[in-house]
């Protein structure tokens, strides 16, 4: 509960910006509720980036599996984003956890880069289907398209 919570406030003020009161104030919680299940601000953050992670994976994963040809997987992979992550949530984890750990946070920082790395594997995987089935050109270089 603490993390489902905290995930989004983290995910549109970012770790710096974001207080502990913050925290008590979505959970309901006091301080100690929450350092009882947690030793630290960075603890919940790592949590709050795994969880809005999964969520991500599983509403990309819900939107192109109905889809039947690759380009439309990856049109119903680009509108999620569009649609569900930058109008309504805040944005990227990815992008909005990476971008300020990059520099204070090591731990986020592999955990974004690894993620990254599979997002850009799954679009280029997409694109290698839609290549093979003679929906995108043969002349496209997927992993230059995923990035």
């Amino acid at each position: 509960m603490i993390i489902e919570r905290s995930a989004p406030v983290f995910n549109k003020k970012g770790i710096a910006g974001t207080s502990i009161s913050e925290f008590m104030e979505v959970t309901g919680l006091a301080k100690g509720g929450i350092y009882r299940n947690f030793e630290s601000k960075d603890e919940i953050s790592t949590e709050a980036f795994n969880f809005l992670c999964n969520q991500l994976s599983e509403g990309i994963s819900g939107v192109v599996k109905v889809k039947v040809t690759a380009k439309d997987k990856l049109f119903a992979l680009l509108d999620f984003y569009r649609d569900v992550l930058v109008i309504n949530d805040g944005g990227c984890p990815l992008l909005n956890f990476g971008a300020e750990a990059d520099d204070t946070n090591l731990v986020i920082r592999k955990l974004a880069g690894e993620k990254i790395k599979a997002l850009q594997a799954r679009i280029s995987g997409l694109v290698d289907s839609g290549i093979s089935a003679g929906e995108f050109n043969s002349g496209t270089n997927s992993s230059h398209f995923a990035v």
